[in-house]
């Protein structure tokens, strides 16, 4: 990537400032933590007003509902929103940051056209069903039945960590459409309606106190063949592919968050006197040395996936970004207790619920373990432990 910004990408970074600026002031109140169906609406609104202006699915390819926008141009968008304060993709963050770009990359034409125009809209919310109890980072493990019936599949199980399934119209669900076949194999990707008749939602609390998160229970449910993005038994690789998306760019703008979470962090040290405290200044000098880092280190992964070619699919880089993302954000957050101190115990202070949060980064997308295994084997070509 040439890091030197043209006079176009000048111009789009103006007038994108210049319109956050009009309508950020225009925007309600967002809804209380708890309060789904109000963010739900809150959200959807913030994705259509995005839509209207042209800036909806930014990097997406055009005959995907896309403006095809340069990678550079894709990360000013992330920058100037995060900075401005406009509001995260929320509730919708399947649809767009994992769902919608693998039906992008992998779909069909009358898939592409059915699913992704209403996520770019925010009409409809994608919820992800991966994870089982018996199946969390083991992901090929998973026991979850598809079985063929005509032009429908008959679904039966149950997952576990499915992200905003309360508020979700549809749901990237991985089955077993094979169980004779190895473990990798007979898995397909399927995208299942939320309300058809045997889907059964029970909401997750974490330990911040939120309901983000749901306890699936499948029992029989039928959803047409045509629903399955990929071929049927080649689930694995359209997966590898959500979660190159979702480990490679869906936490990108969290790193410009955590850049402006660390300078409120330092502001907050020099009023408090904190500042004075050489290990104290070191620990916030190389949380943003390590920041700085990771936002390149974007760059080059986004670079990267577009130079490719293949729909802009990051690659492995993406695990490498996730594995230190994840470290470096609960570091910020233990800073951030540090700095605060007692103050911090107040759980309705936004820097706690956002250290809680911090716990999960570390398994969430992948645990650590697996990034590791992931460079190793792939990156580094170290071979399979046994």
């Amino acid at each position: 990537m040439d890091l030197a910004y043209t006079e176009e990408e000048q111009e789009f970074r103006a007038r994108l400032r210049e319109w956050l600026a009009a309508v950020l002031p225009e925007l309600p109140a967002k809804p209380g933590p708890d309060d789904w169906p109000g963010r739900r609406a809150y959200d959807t609104a913030w994705q259509r007003m995005l839509y209207d202006a042209g800036y909806a699915g930014l990097h997406w390819p055009v005959d995907a509902g896309g403006r095809g926008a340069t990678p550079t141009q894709h990360l000013i968008f992330l920058e100037e929103t995060e900075r401005a304060g406009a509001p995260y993709v929320g509730a919708n963050f399947v649809g767009l940051l994992h769902a919608g770009p693998t039906i992008a990359a992998e779909g069909t034409a009358e898939q592409r056209a059915r699913w992704l125009p209403p996520v770019l809209r925010g009409d409809e919310i994608w919820c992800q069903g991966f994870s089982e109890p018996e199946a969390g980072s083991d992901l090929a493990a998973l026991r979850t039945r598809a079985v063929r019936d005509g032009d429908h599949y008959v679904v039966s199980g149950s997952k576990i960590w499915t992200s905003h399934a309360e508020v979700a119209d549809w749901c990237e669900l991985l089955v077993r459409t094979d169980p004779a076949a190895p473990r990798h194999r007979g898995i397909s990707w399927l995208a299942m309606e939320m309300d058809a008749p045997g889907v059964t939602v029970r909401p997750l609390r974490t330990l911040a106190g939120s309901t983000e998160f749901a306890e699936m229970f499948l029992d029989e449910v039928r959803m047409p063949v045509s629903h399955r993005v990929g071929a049927e038994n080649d689930g694995w690789r359209v997966t590898m592919v959500t979660l190159s998306f979702e480990r490679g760019t869906a936490f990108v703008g969290e790193v410009v968050a955590c850049r402006r979470t660390l300078a409120a962090l330092a502001a907050e040290a020099r009023r408090t006197g904190r500042w004075d405290d050489p290990v104290l200044r070191r620990r916030l000098g190389r949380l943003n040395a390590e920041f700085r880092a990771l936002w390149r280190l974007t760059q080059w992964n986004v670079s990267e996936a577009q130079r490719a070619g293949g729909g802009g699919v990051p690659g492995t880089g993406g695990s490498v970004f996730k594995l230190r993302y994840s470290h470096a954000r609960q570091e910020l957050y233990e800073a951030a207790a540090e700095v605060l101190g007692a103050d911090g115990a107040d759980l309705d202070r936004e820097w706690v619920l956002d250290r809680l949060s911090s716990l999960s980064y570390t398994i969430a997308a992948g645990t650590s373990q697996i990034q590791r295994n992931i460079v190793a084997e792939r990156i580094l070509g170290l071979p399979k432990g046994r």
